[in-house]
This record gives structure tokens, sequence and C-alpha cells, in this order.
């Protein structure tokens, strides 16, 4: 297999340790983002400043405000453009995107408007393409405007279960655009994913749970757990594993 044939490991990381674990895991690319049970938002500032320092593998950024639906007032939409010239100042390598009109068509006006702020930043188009009303038209829509690639679980729960309506998207795409998987990818799964799809891109977070270092914890404060969870370089080094065989 040719450097060109590899297929490409995209971490969505949820924090900078899962940044950085993704790294030292052998993960081809980053993508940082917070708050990933509600499907991702735009990580701080100082999380994106510090990654950017301590990264050698490509850094992109999730730009979403909350989470919620794929529809964007005007003030969420300045800070959206906001959080952008801040990935451009610091020196990212991509931005993460996507917006949906109320009948679930893609925005293109507001996504225009982002992408002219990333100026020559790599653009991902995100899984509101999963939330749009027909994921054909809005393919032709992220190929108009640009995009790299789209991040999609084929508009179902998870890659795998989406894997024929993916495959048909990366027919329909004709290598006018990239189609990454996402949703669900495991070292139990990924090596098939990518074989059912046709997909050359693959995106999981490979995290596992953490213990937390307090002695004392006052385990009455519901909603507020010591523990938490991030991605893991054993694991990511797995999912490399099996998805390069």
């Amino acid at each position: 297999m040719n450097a060109i044939d590899k297929p490409l490991l995209e971490i969505s990381a949820g924090s900078l340790s899962s940044a950085l674990a993704a790294q030292d895991g052998g993960a081809d690319r980053v993508e940082l983002c917070d708050n990933l049970a509600e499907g991702g938002t735009t990580p701080s500032y100082g999380a994106l400043a510090v990654a950017r320092d301590r990264l050698r593998i490509p850094l992109y950024v999730l730009i979403r405000p909350r989470g919620g639906d794929f529809l964007f007032d005007a003030a969420e939409r300045a800070a959206m453009l906001a959080d952008i010239e801040a990935c451009v100042r610091l020196g990212c390598d991509g931005v993460v995107i996507g917006a949906l009109d109320a009948d679930g068509e893609v925005d293109a006006a507001v996504c225009r408007e982002q992408i002219a702020a990333a100026g020559a930043l790599g653009v991902t188009f995100h899984r509101a393409f999963d939330a749009a009303r027909d994921q054909g038209r809005a393919l032709e829509a992220a190929v108009a405007l640009g995009c790299e690639r789209i991040l999609t679980s084929g508009g179902a729960a998870d890659a795998y279960t989406g894997a024929a309506r993916i495959a048909s998207l990366v027919e329909q795409a004709a290598g006018r655009i990239a189609l990454m998987a996402g949703a669900g990818v495991t070292v139990d799964n990924i090596a098939e994913l990518a074989r059912r799809t046709g997909v050359r891109e693959l995106h999981a977070s490979a995290k596992g749970p953490r213990r937390s270092a307090m002695r004392y914890r006052n385990e009455a404060l519901a909603g507020l757990s010591p523990d938490w969870s991030e991605s893991d370089a054993q694991r990511v080094r797995a999912l490399a594993a099996a998805l390069r065989g």
C-alpha cells in the first residue's frame, strides 16, 4: 500500500490531554473540541493555543457554539466567526463547520461566510450533514462550498449501521469530496467499516475512563463526578493498527 492509499485516522479529542494522547497513539489528525457528550462544541482558546504549540500532526478545530441543532442566530454566527479568526491567528490547519436552515437544508450563506473567514485553512463539513433533510443535496452543497470532506454516520445512529448509505455517498461524491466515517467507530469494526464503505478516512474518539486522583470525594454531588473519560493513547494505537492492518 502506498502513501496515497494509506487510510487516515482522525481522533475527535474532547480535551487537550486527549489531543496529546491522539498524537502519542499514532493518529494522523486531531479534531479538537469540547463537550463530546453534546456532540462537540468549540474548545477554549487556552486549550487550542497549547494544542497548537504541542501537536506535530494536523489540528482541525470544531466550530460550534453549543449543543442542539445547527440553526444559528446572529450572535452565534458572530461568535463562530471570532473562533475561526482565532484558529487562523494560531496557525491551525483547518476548521470543522456546518449550518442548516430551518427546513434542514445546508445554509450555504452562513457556511460561505465561515469559509471566507478561514482563508487558507482546510474545511471539514461536520455532522450537521447527518441532520440534513436530504443528504444527496447536502453533499452537492458541500462540494459547491469547496469543503475538503464530510464527516458522516450515513444519517444513522452510528457509522457501522449507516455503512451502506455512506458507500452510496462515496459513489455520488466520485472523488470530488472525501467522506469520513464517524460515530461508534471501534477497534472491532474500523477495518470492516472502511471495507464496506470505501472511505479512506475514519473518525473516532478512542475514549477510556479516567479515575480522579482526588482522595476526598463528595459522592452527594450529582452531575459533578470527579472521574471523566478522554482519548487514550493505547486505544488510539489499537485503532490505527486495526485500520492499517
